[in-house]
């Protein structure tokens, strides 16, 4: 955590204390609304890690660490719309400079002029292809199905990825539409996090000028890369179990319970961001994946034992404990790979 609170931490503290807590519970149930997403627009949010040439903050990783605690704990339906926006940031970021798509794009991203989605993560499923990418005019067709799409109706833009006959993965933006060769599904129904309108989307023949290419990778090579940063624990985690122990805190018999669970936070906290830090992506990835289970280990304690505290009237669907307890439900999957996925598991069978 930082010490002395950046400007944007600041601007995080207020829009959930004014905006987001109050209207938790109602957008858990009706949905992310528009002005909740000007309002993150407007706090300079999105640009927490975008760079200051391009109208970003540029802040360190701890700043934006931060800020993601506070959104996640306070509505993290809000948080995991906009969450998907800094992907595509930094992706930007990183890319060649003159780069057509990168000048076209990171300006507006790094305002909040635009927000981004993505739909990318089925690239890990390998060596499943749910969406094939053939080159086409110039440019690249994208046929398939995209199985989660957040924001659908929020987001101004997507990064999409596919993987080539060659094992390649074209990562393009488009606009977050229907258009020829995109159609989304209904919004799905889901035990936790209906609210960030997440769909599926149908490519049949979806095609994006060359231009619209940020990078092609190999994808042995992007497994290399994105496993390593996968295996990281999610800052949401540690927001959704700070908030749970807020509740337990306003329950006099449950102090001495989040006293203990709020240092056990505590040390996760600083080990698994000390690793986050660490200069080489792909060493500790076990201890990685050991601390990303035990902080969801911690996660689970803090939200059952804010249902516990909270008693029947934690089963109100309108009640925040057992909104915290669905959405560290959702965070058990949200980004899970084939190697988290077994070491979770592993974990919890000793």
């Amino acid at each position: 955590m930082t010490t002395t609170p950046h400007p944007l931490v600041t601007r995080a503290r207020r829009l959930a204390d004014e905006l987001l807590v109050p209207s938790a519970s109602r957008v858990d149930q009706e949905g992310v609304p528009v002005s909740h997403i000007g309002a993150v627009r407007r706090s300079g949010l999105l640009g927490v890690s975008a760079p200051g040439e391009y109208g970003g903050a540029g802040a360190p990783d701890a700043v934006a660490r931060e800020t993601a605690e506070i959104l996640a704990g306070a509505c993290c339906s809000t948080w995991f719309v906009q969450t998907q926006h800094h992907t595509p940031v930094r992706l930007l970021a990183r890319a060649e400079r003159g780069l057509p798509v990168r000048e076209r794009l990171l300006p507006a991203l790094a305002t909040g002029e635009l927000l981004s989605g993505v739909a990318y993560a089925h690239v890990r499923g390998w060596p499943r292809v749910p969406v094939r990418v053939t080159p086409e005019r110039g440019g690249w067709r994208f046929d398939g199905t995209v199985p989660w799409y957040t924001g659908w109706g929020l987001n101004d833009v997507l990064l999409l990825a596919g993987v080539t006959d060659d094992a390649e993965v074209v990562f393009a933006f488009t606009d977050a539409r229907e258009q020829p060769g995109l159609r989304p599904s209904p919004p799905m129904r889901l035990a936790a996090l209906t609210a960030a309108r997440t769909v599926s989307l149908a490519l049949d023949g979806l095609w994006v000028p060359g231009e619209a290419v940020v990078v092609r990778r190999d994808r042995a090579e992007f497994a290399r890369t994105d496993i390593p940063r996968s295996a990281n624990t999610s800052p949401a985690v540690f927001g959704v179990a700070s908030a749970a122990l807020d509740l337990l805190d306003g329950v006099p018999d449950a102090r001495d319970t989040a006293a203990a669970l709020r240092r056990r936070l505590d040390g996760l906290r600083r080990r698994a961001y000390a690793l986050a830090d660490h200069p080489v992506p792909h060493e500790h990835v076990e201890e990685r994946l050991e601390l990303r289970a035990r902080s969801h280990d911690l996660l689970r304690a803090a939200t059952t034992a804010a249902v516990v505290a909270g008693g029947g009237r934690a089963m109100d669907l309108g009640g925040t404990a057992q909104r915290l307890a669905r959405e560290a439900m959702f965070l058990l999957v949200q980004g899970q790979t084939a190697p988290v996925r077994r070491a979770h598991l592993a974990a919890l069978g000793t």
